[in-house]
């Protein structure tokens, strides 16, 4: 979704990810989208240039010299450092900002999803158990631990986690949308959709949850849903690879051949390495 996380406590929509396309996980055949999923990683770092520019940085730094034991100066610091790509002054802050209180929970899962853009996964495990250690209820923290389980395959202590937040009454909507990817997986596309449809409801500007929808409305031979949460993604963000090739894959199945052709070609002009969009391409490109 288009949850662009810097950290959890600051900003808690859905990084951009990628939908594997149908098309090139299982191919045309409706017999097998059962299997087929998107592979959206979920609450990895959205880089945001715009937050790490120095007047930014510099008036943040003013509030530290004012208040150099407020351990909350330095946990917004460190979450404008993350959306600026800067994950080790990130780091720095989370440090002191734990150094200055050490049940600061939200700290641990701040600093768990910066390890975890950094390809510290046992360090962001380590953040996120010693949060809800702290807090037992914090929702933001089994969502982050369960997207690092769902990262290494451990899908049922992922989807424990995520059943946990919701039943926390959780507003985020990336406890919805990555079950929700969950139950894709496992060829469960009604219950998919109903947890992308939340996710909507959560976030309706995110592009990355009607791609999810529109997969698993594929592979119920639901087109017309699926191109309506297409277009919409296509709508929310122009510049995702993913959204055009997804849409793409609909005008192929109504052998609109052309117009796929467009769609596909939109997508590899976007992402040259995007694989699923130089295939369809390859497909349609003279037909």
């Amino acid at each position: 979704m288009r949850f662009t996380a810097a950290t959890d406590t600051t900003d808690r929509r859905i990084g951009q990810g990628r939908t594997l396309l149908l098309a090139a996980a299982c191919g045309l055949a409706i017999a097998a989208l059962s299997g087929c999923s998107t592979t959206t990683p979920i609450d990895a770092i959205s880089i945001d240039k715009t937050q790490g520019t120095n007047e930014n940085i510099s008036s943040l730094t003013d509030v530290i010299r004012r208040n150099p034991s407020d351990p909350e100066a330095y946990n917004v610091r460190g979450a404008a450092y993350g959306r600026s790509g800067q994950f080790r002054n990130a780091l720095d802050d989370f440090n002191k900002a734990l150094q200055l209180n050490p049940r600061f929970y939200q700290a641990y899962a701040n600093r768990a999803l910066i390890h975890r853009s950094m390809g510290n996964a046992a360090e962001a495990a380590n953040d996120y158990n010693r949060a809800l250690q702290i807090n037992p209820r914090y929702d933001v923290a089994y969502i982050g631990r369960g997207n690092l389980y769902r990262q290494a395959g451990r899908l049922n202590e992922a989807m424990t986690d995520y059943n946990r937040a919701i039943n926390l009454q959780t507003t985020d909507p990336r406890a919805y949308h990555n079950r929700g990817l969950i139950k894709q997986t496992r060829g469960q596309h009604p219950q998919a959709i109903e947890d992308f449809s939340t996710a909507i409801s959560l976030a309706p500007n995110s592009p990355e949850p009607y791609n999810g929808r529109g997969i698993s409305y594929v592979a119920l031979n639901d087109d017309d849903n699926a191109f309506a949460d297409f277009n919409r993604a296509v709508e929310l963000d122009q510049q995702n690879a993913e959204s055009w090739a997804n849409q793409a894959l609909i005008y192929e199945r109504r052998e609109d051949f052309k117009r796929a052709a467009r769609s596909y070609a939109r997508a590899a002009q976007l992402d040259p390495k995007y694989r699923p969009a130089l295939d369809g391409l390859a497909r349609v490109r003279g037909r």
